[in-house]
């Protein structure tokens, strides 16, 4: 049963090409966002735990499964039984320009009015990617593919979904 991790800055396509590796390979689909935050205005993250209840009961619940988000904490919980790890480490002006045409997402965003009006901020979070050293970091994301221990995968460009 394949087990995928992919991850990567915001903006770099990973629920896209999560989504695109569900619907190919038969995998139930998680998206970290889904359960990182509470519905806090503004949002705060949930503690770890809470979030770690979560993703344990989908992999309980599911055999074979993508997981993916910009979180290395939670990430680094379902590593161990990933076989897969996909980074997707495209340039900060790819990550702009897919941002800037992400379609609406109905789970993050009561509208699309509503998640165009964060497009500025969204922005600006992906031009600090490489100089910050959090959770959602490069550095972070490069220390959970290099300590990844199954099969790598290492994208730098969009990648065609067929």
């Amino acid at each position: 049963m394949k087990k995928i991790i992919v991850f990567g800055n915001s903006g770099s396509g990973k629920s896209t090409f999560a989504k695109h590796l569900a619907t190919k390979n038969q995998l139930a689909h998680l998206d970290l966002d889904t359960l990182a935050w509470s519905p806090t205005k503004p949002p705060t993250r949930l503690p770890l735990e809470v979030s770690k209840q979560q993703i344990n009961a989908f992999m309980n619940e599911n055999n074979a499964w993508v997981i993916e988000g910009c979180y290395s904490d939670l990430l680094a919980l379902v590593s161990e039984p990933a076989d897969t790890a996909i980074f997707l480490n495209l340039s900060i002006e790819q990550c702009i320009e897919n941002a800037k045409n992400r379609p609406w997402e109905p789970h993050k965003y009561a509208t699309k009015a509503a998640q165009d009006e964060n497009l500025s901020m969204l922005i600006d979070w992906i031009e600090q990617y490489a100089s910050r050293t959090d959770t959602f970091s490069l550095v972070a994301h490069q220390k959970l593919h290099d300590s990844f221990t199954g099969e790598k995968v290492l994208f730098t460009e969009n990648q065609i979904l067929t």
